[in-house]
C-alpha cells in the first residue's frame, strides 16, 4: 500500500503542476557569398568580411534567459561562405582584458574558458547537427549535436582558426572547409543556424538565436541561414598513416622469458567520401595501445563491470550506433563474450602458461551518414582473430594451445529516419558470427519516439528480440523478446516522464551489447519543476522526484522498489549545492545468491545524500559529497565520502586531485556455493579508497603534457557465515571456514605528450605503469597499502606515435598550384 500511496502521490501533481511552453523565435540570416581576401589571423579586418551582416543582438540563456547582451560586453560575428567552405569571425567585447577567462587545456578539454561556437544544422531536420568552437587562446572543440542535448566531442574535424586578445575583449576568425561537414546537393540550400558565446567568469552563456531552456531541444529552437548558393561537396578522401614503437618491461624473472620486449608498428585510418551524405572509416591494422587505462575496481556484485570505451575507432562519430542501447564497443576485443576458458581444457597435471587478456582486432570499418530526406544509415564491421591459451604439462612440460575465443565477426547495423516534429523511428540490428560450431546471436529492435505537433509531449518504446543461434542443445536458437515504453511531458517548466520496460528469462543482448538482468516487469515515474528566473539567492533551482517499482516476471514475485526526493541549485555567488533522500522498502534480490531459482530476502533502508561545489571559475575550486544509506539489517549504516578539488596556478599549469572513500560496516553479500547447491552469505566489513592524481600543463594551443596517477584499495573482511535457506532469510552457518577475505591495490600511471604539429597530424609519447598487489590476509592501514603497491612488480610501457594527416583534395591543389 505504501508504494502504491506514493504512485498516486507523484501522479496527482501532474495535475497542479503542469505548465505550457511558448513558442520558440526563428531568426533568418541572408547568405552572403565571399567576394574578398581573408586570412585566418585572428582578426576579422579584411576586406572580405566588409560584405557580410553582421550578426548581434545576441540573448542570454542561462543564467537569465531572455535577457539582452550588455553595450560593454557584446558580441558582433560574421558569416561567409564561398566555394571551398565557410568563413565564421566577429568580436568579443569586455570591459577590461582581465575579464576574459583563458586556460589552455587541449582540444575538446575546455577548461576555465571563454568561447564562441558556430552550431550549423545543414539537413535543417532539426535533430543533427555540427559544433565549430573556439577559445581566446585558439584552442579547438567540435562535435556533433543531437537534438536531445547531446553532443559527441570524441569527434574531430580538420578546420582552422585563429583568436587574438585585445585590451578590451578578444577576436577570432574560422574557417570550416565543406570537408569538414556533411550537405547535401541542392543548388539553393537553407541550414540551420545558430551561434553562441559563453563568458566564463559570470557563467553566461548567449545565443545569437534565442534559448528556451525550458523548451524540449536545442535545434529545434535554431535560426537559419538561408539562400546558400551553388556549393558542391567535395570529394573526400583523407587518410592517417601511422607509424609507432613500444618498449615494455616487467620482471617476469623466468628462464627462456624475457623481461624486456620491444615492436614496431604501422597501419592507417581512412576516410572516404562515398557520396555527400555517407562516409566509410576503416582502421587498418589498428593500434589502441596509447588509450587510456581503465579504473579497474574489485566486484563483488553478481554482474560484470562496465568499462569505458577509449579506443578512438570505437567513440568517434558513433552517435547513430548508440541508438537502442545494444552495442557495448568492448565486445569487440576487449571484453568479448567467451565461448570457453581455460578450466573447460586443463588438467590435473597441467597449468596455464599464458592466457591472454584480449582478442586482437584484425580490422574494423565503418559508414554511416544521413540523407537529405532525413534517413540515417550507420553500418559497422569489426573482425577478432582467434584467440589461443597456453598450457603447460608440470612433467613433461610440453606445451598445448587451446582455443578461448574463435574468429569472430562482428557487425552493427542502423536504420534511423527522422520525422516531422523532432520525431524519428529506428531500425537497429547487431550480429555476431563466431567460426566453427560456436552460437551466433543476432537482436534486432525498433525504436520510435514520437513529438506533438508543439514538442511539448512525447511518447517512445523499443521492441527488441534476441537470438542466440545454435545455442540451445541439438543446434537450436534461443530467442528472448524485450520492450520499453514511455509518455511525458518534455517542454515548460513541469516535466514528468511514466515508464515500463519487460523482458522475458530467454532474452540476451551481451554478445554485442551490455546486458545484466532479464526476466523483470519494472515501471517507473520521474517528475522535475525548474525554477529558472533568477532569485536574490539563486540562478536556477531543480527539484525531482523519482520512484520505482519491479517485479520478477515469471514466476511473477515482487524484486524492489525505490523513492527519492532530490533538488539542486546553482546560487548566485556559481556555487552549486543538491541533497536527496530516498527510501528503499525490502526486497527480492534473485542475483545475489548465483543459483537460478535462489532469492535472498534483502533489507530496508534510508538513504540520502549533500552536496556543495564552490565556484569553477576560480583559481581554486571544490567539490564535496556525503552520501548515507541506514540499513536495517544488522542495524548498520553506509556512507560514502567524495573530495574532488582542483587549483589552476596559471593558464598553462593545473593540478587536480579526486579522493573517494566508501567504508562499510557490517555489509552482507554472496560469499560461496558448496555442496552445489548450498548458497554461503558473509557478513563482512567493506573498505574502499580511490585516490586520483591529475597534472596538466600546455605549453601552447597545439602542445600539452597530462599525468595521471590512480591508486585504488579495496579491503573485505569476514567475521561471519551463514547459509541462505529457501525462503530467503539467512540462518547462522558455524562450520563453514574458508578465508574471503580480499586486500587488493591497482595502481596507475598515464603520462601523455601530444604535439598537433598540423591539422589533424599528431605526435605522441605515452609512458604507462601498471601494478597490481593482491593478498588475503587484510592490511588496514592505507599507507601501507599504497607502499606495498610500489614494491609490487609492475608493467611499464613507453610508446611513440605518430600519425599524420593528409587530405586528398588539399594535396590536388598543392600540386595544381606548383604545376602553374
Amino acid at each position: 500500500m505504501r508504494i502504491k500511496t506514493i504512485f498516486f502521490c507523484l501522479l496527482s501533481l501532474f495535475f497542479v503542476a503542469t505548465s505550457m511552453a511558448q513558442t520558440p523565435i526563428h531568426k533568418d540570416l541572408k547568405a552572403t557569398r565571399r567576394t574578398g581576401e581573408i586570412k585566418i589571423d585572428g582578426i576579422p579586418d579584411e576586406a572580405g568580411w566588409k560584405d557580410a551582416t553582421p550578426m548581434t543582438d545576441l540573448v542570454e540563456f542561462r543564467p537569465t534567459p531572455g535577457a539582452k547582451e550588455n553595450e560593454a560586453t557584446k558580441t558582433v560575428a560574421y558569416l561567409l561562405y564561398d566555394d571551398e567552405g565557410i568563413y565564421f569571425g566577429g568580436y568579443c567585447y569586455e570591459r577590461t582584458k582581465d575579464s576574459i577567462a583563458i586556460e589552455l587545456s587541449g582540444r575538446d578539454g575546455f577548461g576555465t574558458n571563454d568561447y564562441v561556437g558556430l552550431v550549423l544544422d545543414t539537413y535543417h531536420d532539426k535533430q543533427n547537427g555540427f559544433e565549430y568552437f573556439v577559445t581566446p587562446l585558439n584552442e579547438q572543440w567540435d562535435a556533433k549535436m543531437s537534438n536531445s542535448g547531446r553532443e559527441d566531442f570524441s569527434w574531430d574535424g580538420v578546420w582552422k582558426s585563429k583568436a587574438e586578445i585585445h585590451d578590451n575583449g578578444w577576436s577570432f576568425e574560422m574557417f570550416i572547409p565543406y570537408s569538414a561537414i556533411r550537405f547535401g546537393k541542392k543548388d539553393v540550400q537553407t541550414w540551420g543556424l545558430n551561434f553562441t558565446r559563453r563568458r566564463k567568469k559570470t557563467e553566461q552563456q548567449y545565443t545569437w538565436n534565442p534559448i528556451n531552456p525550458t523548451l524540449n531541444g536545442f535545434l529545434t529552437q535554431e535560426g537559419t541561414w538561408s539562400d546558400i548558393q551553388n556549393i558542391k561537396p567535395p570529394f573526400r578522401l583523407q587518410f592517417s598513416p601511422y607509424l609507432s614503437t613500444y618498449v615494455n618491461h616487467y620482471p617476469v624473472n623466468t628462464p627462456g622469458e624475457k623481461n624486456w620486449t620491444s615492436s614496431v608498428n604501422g597501419g592507417m585510418d581512412v576516410k572516404y567520401g562515398i557520396n555527400q551524405a555517407f562516409t566509410l572509416d576503416a582502421t587498418l591494422v589498428p593500434d589502441f595501445g596509447q588509450v587510456p587505462s581503465d579504473n579497474l575496481v574489485l566486484n563483488l556484485s553478481p554482474f560484470e563491470v562496465r568499462y569505458s570505451e577509449n579506443r578512438p575507432f570505437f567513440t568517434e562519430g558513433t552517435e547513430l550506433f548508440s541508438k537502442g542501447n545494444l552495442f557495448y564497443p568492448r565486445r569487440i576485443g576487449i571484453d568479448p563474450v567467451l565461448t570457453h576458458s581455460t578450466s573447460d581444457y586443463i588438467n590435473s597435471s597441467e597449468v596455464v602458461k599464458k592466457d591472454p587478456i584480449e582478442s586482437k582486432l584484425i580490422n574494423a570499418t565503418k559508414i554511416s551518414g544521413r540523407t537529405d530526406k532525413g534517413l540515417g544509415i550507420g553500418i559497422l564491421n569489426a573482425i577478432t582473430n582467434t584467440r589461443y591459451a597456453t598450457l603447460e604439462n608440470t612433467n613433461t612440460k610440453e606445451e598445448r594451445k587451446v582455443e578461448i575465443d574463435p574468429l569472430t565477426n562482428y557487425s552493427v547495423i542502423v536504420l534511423d529516419q527522422t520525422l516531422k516534429n523532432n520525431s524519428s523511428i529506428s531500425l537497429v540490428n547487431t550480429n555476431v558470427w563466431r567460426s566453427g560450431q560456436e552460437y551466433d546471436a543476432n537482436v534486432t529492435a525498433g525504436l520510435f519516439s514520437l513529438n506533438d505537433k508543439k514538442n511539448n509531449w512525447n511518447v517512445s518504446g523499443q521492441l527488441t528480440v534476441s537470438n542466440l543461434i545454435g545455442y540451445l542443445p541439438g543446434g537450436k536458437t534461443k530467442t528472448g523478446y524485450n520492450h520499453s515504453v514511455s509518455v511525458g511531458k518534455t517542454s515548460g517548466n513541469f516535466n514528468f516522464n511514466i515508464r515500463q520496460e519487460l523482458t522475458n528469462k530467454s532474452f540476451n543482448s551481451n554478445d554485442l551489447g551490455f546486458f545484466t538482468i532479464t526476466n523483470f516487469i519494472d515501471h517507473s515515474i520521474n517528475m522535475a519543476y525548474t525554477w529558472i528566473k533568477p532569485t536574490n539567492w539563486y540562478n536556477n533551482f531543480r527539484l525531482n522526484a523519482n520512484a520505482y517499482y519491479s517485479r520478477r516476471l515469471d514466476p511473477g514475485a515482487y524484486q524492489g522498489a525505490n523513492f527519492n526526493i532530490n533538488a539542486n541549485s546553482q546560487l548566485k555567488n556559481l556555487w552549486g549545492v543538491g541533497a536527496m533522500f530516498g527510501y528503499e522498502p525490502e526486497g527480492n534480490n534473485f542475483y545475489e545468491p548465483r543459483l537460478p531459482g535462489r532469492v535472498f530476502r534483502g533489507w530496508s533502508n534510508y538513504f540520502g545524500n549533500v552536496w556543495i561545489e564552490t565556484n569553477n571559475t576560480k583559481k581554486y575550486q571544490a567539490y564535496v559529497e556525503f552520501f548515507y544509506v541506514d540499513r536495517n539489517l544488522f542495524s548498520k549504516k553506509k556512507y560514502q565520502y567524495s573530495f574532488h578539488h582542483r587549483y589552476r596556478f596559471n593558464h598553462k599549469l593545473t593540478i587536480s586531485q579526486q579522493i573517494n572513500y566508501v567504508p562499510q560496516k557490517y555489509n552482507v553479500g554472496f560469499a560461496d556455493i558448496i555442496n552445489n547447491d548450498e548458497v554461503i552469505f558473509g557478513r563482512r566489513d567493506i573498505k574502499e579508497v580511490e585516490n586520483t592524481f591529475n597534472i596538466k600543463y600546455s605549453f601552447n594551443a597545439n602542445m600539452n603534457i597530462n599525468a595521471r596517477l590512480r591508486h585504488y584499495w579495496s579491503l573485505v573482511t569476514y567475521d561471519k557465515f551463514f547459509t541462505l535457506l529457501q525462503d530467503g532469510s539467512l540462518a547462522a552457518n558455524n562450520t563453514y571456514n574458508k578465508n574471503n577475505d580480499q586486500n587488493i591495490n591497482f595502481f596507475n600511471i598515464d603520462f601523455v605528450y601530444t604535439w598537433q604539429f598540423a591539422p589533424g597530424s599528431f605526435l605522441n609519447v605515452v609512458w604507462k605503469n601498471a601494478a597490481v598487489d593482491f593478498k588475503q590476509m587484510p592490511i588496514h592501514n592505507y599507507f601501507k597499502n599504497f607502499n606495498n603497491t610500489l614494491q609490487a612488480n609492475d608493467n611499464n610501457n613507453i610508446s611513440l606515435k605518430v600519425i599524420y594527416f593528409l587530405d586528398y583534395a588539399q594535396l590536388k591543389n598543392l600540386f595544381k598550384n606548383k604545376r602553374n
